[in-house]
C-alpha cells in the first residue's frame, strides 16, 4: 500500500509541479500530508472516546451520559493531549477543507486553518507555513492537491493502527523529501541527508539515552533515524531528549513538522538562527552529536566570532567554515559525549591556512575516535565523495589511535547517478567499530582488515602529516601524495579560481577610483 500511496503522490506531484518550483512546492504538499495526518488522528482518536463512552466495561464509561454532555466530553482537550493527539477545531478538520477544496480561496482557507491549529497547539506556534494564499498555481490545481492528498487515510484506531499511520506518514515524508532533494539538485542536499548516511552516523554512535543535538539539523533526519534506532534496540522514546538548531526557516519549520508527526518532544530554538553567530543550546552539553553541516562554506565568520570559546584548538579560517563545525561539535559534547559529523573529504588533508594546525591540535589533544572514508554518488547534491568524522571528548578505550575505515567501495548503485549503503555494509562498519571499542555484544576481537579498516597511533599519524585519510592507513589502491580525488581537486581549484577573479574584480574597481580622484577618465 504504502508504495502505491507514494507513486500516485508524486506522479500528481509531479504534473501539478509544472507551474511551481521544487523548492516552494514541498512545502506546499507537505504541509497539506501534515495537516491531513494531524486531523485523522484527532478524527481517530475522537471516534475512540465516543465508543469508551458507551462502554460499561471501559473506564471512560459515562452513565446516562445526553448528548449534550457527551459533546461537552469530547471537547475536553486533555483527552487528546493525554495520547500526544494534536487538538483540531472544526474549521480546520480536513474534511471541512476538503468540502471546500473547489472554492476559489481555498488558499486562504488552508491558511486560516493553519493558524487556528498553532492558536490551539503552542507546540506548533510559528512552525507551520502559511503560504497558501499567495502561492501562484492555476484555478484548482490547489483543490485537486488537496483531493490526491483525501486519498491517504491515517484515521485507523487501537495503538498498533495508530503507531503504523504514524509510520505511514515518516515513510511518505521521508519519501518526499528525497524525491524533493532529488529534483531540487545542489540545493535539495540543504534539507535532506540520505538516510543510509544517517543510519550509518547513528549505527556508529548508537544513540540510546541522554540528549542528542544537531546543530544544522535540516528536516531533522538524524532524529527520526535515532528514534528509529532506539525502538529497533528495545528503547523507549523518552529516553532521549533532542535539541536541533537550523538557520533557514522554511527548513526550521520542516524540522518541526517531521518531528511533531512522530510524537518526538523536541527543542529546535524559539527560531531559525545561524548557529555560530546566535547559539541557541549555548549551555547544552550533549550526549551524542550527529550533523551534517553544508560543506565548505565560507560566508559564514562574524567579527563577534573572534576569540570564540568554542575554538579550543584554533581559530577556524573565515573562508571556510569546516574546522569552525567540528570545533562546536566537540564543544557542545559532555566529558563522555561522541560525535558524528558528515564533511567533504578535503577535510581530512587539507592544509589551507589554519586547518593544518586544527587538525593536529585534535588529533594530539586524542579528539579524534574513528574516521570513515565514504563513495561518491551518495548525496543527492553533489558528485564529490564525503567522509565522517567521529570525535569524544574524552576517550576510554583505545587511547593514543584512531580507527580508519575506508568504505569507498561498499556502495550499492539505486539509480544511474545515486547509490547508498545496504543495512549489511552498514551493520558491517557498526560491528568494526563497537569490536575495536571492546563494545561487542558478540564479543569479537577487533582485527585489522587490509584495504578495510586498521587502528593506527597518534605517532604514525603524526609521520603523515596528521593528514586522516583512511585510504592511506588501511593499505588501499596506490593513492596520490595528497590523496586527494580529482573531484575534490577540481572544486578547490574552482573555488580558488572564483576567489582570485572577485578580487581582480575589487582590485579594478579601486584602482579606477583612485585615478578618478586624479582626474582620469574612462
Amino acid at each position: 500500500m504504502i508504495e502505491d500511496i507514494k507513486k500516485t503522490l508524486w506522479a500528481t506531484a509531479d504534473k501539478l509541479r509544472a507551474n511551481m518550483d521544487a523548492a516552494e512546492y514541498k512545502h506546499i504538499v507537505l504541509g497539506l500530508i501534515f495537516v491531513k495526518y494531524i486531523s485523522d488522528t484527532f478524527q481517530t482518536r475522537r471516534d475512540e472516546l465516543v465508543r469508551r463512552f458507551g462502554d460499561a466495561a471501559d473506564d471512560y464509561f459515562l452513565p446516562d451520559a445526553n448528548a449534550a454532555l457527551l459533546a461537552e466530553e469530547l471537547e475536553d482537550r486533555d483527552y487528546y493531549k493525554e495520547v500526544n493527539v494534536f487538538w483540531v477545531p472544526e474549521a480546520a478538520r480536513w474534511e471541512s477543507l476538503r468540502a471546500q477544496a473547489k472554492q476559489a480561496d481555498i488558499g486562504k482557507r488552508i491558511d486560516d486553518a493553519l493558524s487556528l491549529i498553532e492558536t490551539e497547539n503552542p507546540k506548533l506556534k510559528g512552525i507551520l507555513d502559511k503560504r497558501y494564499a499567495r502561492i501562484q498555481l492555476p484555478d484548482g490545481k490547489l483543490g485537486e492537491l488537496v483531493d490526491l492528498v483525501s486519498k491517504i487515510g491515517f484515521g485507523e484506531s487501537g495503538d498498533t493502527a495508530k503507531n503504523h499511520a504514524r509510520d505511514l506518514l515518516g515513510q511518505v515524508y521521508e519519501y518526499f523529501l528525497g524525491q524533493f532533494a532529488s529534483a531540487e539538485g545542489k540545493r535539495g542536499g540543504q534539507f535532506y541527508t540520505p538516510a543510509s548516511i544517517v543510519k550509518t552516523l547513528v549505527a556508529v554512535l548508537a544513540p540510546h539515552h541522554g540528549q542528542v543535538y544537531d546543530p544544522c539539523c535540516g528536516s531533522g533526519g538524524m532524529f527520526v533515524q535515532s528514534e528509529k534506532f532506539i525502538e529497533t534496540h528495545g528503547g523507549k522514546l523518552g529516553d532521549v531528549s533532542i535539541y536541533g538548531q537550523e538557520a533557514n526557516p522554511t527548513t526550521w519549520r520542516l524540522a518541526a513538522m517531521n518531528l511533531a508527526i512522530r510524537g518526538i518532544d523536541f527543542n529546535l530554538g524559539k527560531e531559525p538562527a545561524d548557529t555560530f553567530v546566535r547559539d541557541q543550546h549555548a549551555d547544552l552539553r550533549a550526549d551524542f552529536v550527529l550533523a551534517n553541516p553544508p560543506f565548505n562554506i565560507s560566508d559564514w565568520w562574524h567579527g563577534s566570532l573572534e576569540g570564540d570559546p568554542r575554538w579550543v584548538y584554533g581559530t577556524p579560517p573565515q573562508g571556510n567554515a569546516n574546522y569552525a563545525w567540528l570545533q562546536h561539535m566537540l564543544y557542545h559534547l559532555k566529558p563522555n559525549g561522541r560525535a558524528g559529523i558528515v564533511l567533504a573529504n578535503g577535510s581530512m588533508s587539507s592544509s589551507q591556512n589554519t586547518e593544518g594546525e586544527i587538525r593536529r591540535a585534535m588529533v594530539d589533544a586524542d579528539k579524534v575516535e574513528v574516521m570513515i572514508a565514504l563513495p561518491g554518488q551518495l548525496f543527492f547534491n553533489t558528485q564529490i565523495p564525503a567522509c565522517l568524522w567521529f570525535l569524544v571528548k574524552e576517550k576510554h578505550a583505545r587511547q593514543g589511535e584512531v580507527l580508519f575505515i575506508d568504505a569507498r567501495k561498499l556502495a550499492s548503485m539505486i539509480s544511474r547517478v545515486q547509490c547508498k549503503f545496504t543495512d549489511e555494509v552498514i551493520e558491517k562498519i557498526a560491528n568494526t567499530v563497537s569490536s575495536w571499542r571492546g563494545e561487542s555484544a558478540s564479543g569479537e576481537a577487533y582485527a585489522d582488515v587490509a584495504g578495510y579498516c586498521r587502528s593506527v597511533t597518534l605517532a604514525e599519524i603524526a609521520e603523515h602529516g596528521h593528514v586522516l585519510t583512511p585510504g592511506r592507513y588501511v593499505g588501499a589502491e596506490a593513492v596520490e601524495d595528497d590523496d586527494e580525488g580529482f573531484a575534490d581537486k577540481m572544486q578547490k581549484l574552482t573555488e580558488t579560481l572564483g576567489e582570485q577573479m572577485a578580487k581582480g574584480v575589487e582590485l579594478d574597481q579601486l584602482i579606477r577610483q583612485k585615478l578618478g580622484g586624479l582626474g582620469y577618465e574612462f
